[in-house]
């Protein structure tokens, strides 16, 4: 079971930021359609017998060093996107694989040095009462995605929408090597949506070229403030401890 909570204290991060204004769309596929994306040293974790890609926009706030502090004037705040999906790695440990991440902060893209998907482009976020607009397209190709989403009442969370949203590390891949990034934060405080618009061309620009297994999932999140992402390591696989 995926933990609501973090899994691990970050204590001397690389980084620390807010990430606000978070919708998620998420879409079931095929497990083998998704594990064709996939580096050899990861799996597709599935939930009710299906791979989940999620579309996932907001806005990236108060990027800083450790010891930097948030209410420093002149700190970046910037939109991001990531199409993500849910895998574990040989010895059992689930985290997140990004197919692309969108950004509007080129400085960002020094994250490609360890094999994170960053593609430099033109992003949008606006708000107008319970209404959210987001708008992306990537400068190197005609990749792009418009989504309107209606915020709804907060939920208290399943054991889907945890499953969806809460994951407490990433994978990337460089130099022939699979490499980990661990991420803590509070949990995300969620509320239901209802999408509007939704018009993209990411997921085939990644390689997914059939159609979801159904209609999407979606939630909105006002975001989390206290995000501490940790140095980024090569992976050492370790056995996940399975229930008796």
């Amino acid at each position: 079971m995926v933990a609501y909570e973090a899994e691990q204290r970050v204590r001397r991060p690389a980084l620390r930021a807010g990430w606000l204004t978070q919708t998620f769309v998420h879409w079931p596929f095929r497990p083998e359609a998704v594990q064709a994306l996939l580096p050899e040293e990861l799996v597709v974790d599935e939930y009710d017998g299906a791979a989940w890609v999620s579309l996932t926009p907001f806005v990236m706030a108060d990027v800083r060093l450790h010891g930097i502090p948030a209410a420093l004037p002149g700190l970046p705040t910037f939109a991001e996107t990531n199409l993500r999906t849910y895998v574990r790695n040989r010895g059992g440990r689930d985290g997140l694989w990004f197919l692309s991440i969108e950004v509007a902060f080129p400085p960002m893209l020094a994250a490609r040095a360890i094999g994170a998907p960053y593609n430099p482009g033109t992003l949008t976020v606006s708000a107008d009462g319970d209404t959210v607009a987001y708008a992306g397209s990537r400068w190197s190709s005609d990749a792009s995605y418009r989504l309107h989403i209606r915020r709804g009442d907060p939920i208290e969370p399943t054991e889907r929408d945890v499953w969806l949203t809460s994951r407490w590390r990433a994978y990337t891949r460089r130099l022939g090597m699979l490499w980990e990034t661990p991420v803590e934060h509070e949990p995300w405080p969620l509320a239901h949506a209802t999408v509007d618009v939704l018009e993209e061309t990411l997921t085939t620009a990644a390689g997914l070229k059939e159609a979801p297994l159904g209609e999407p999932v979606v939630h909105f999140s006002e975001g989390v403030r206290q995000v501490r992402l940790g140095l980024t390591m090569p992976c050492v696989p370790r056995r996940v401890r399975q229930p008796s």
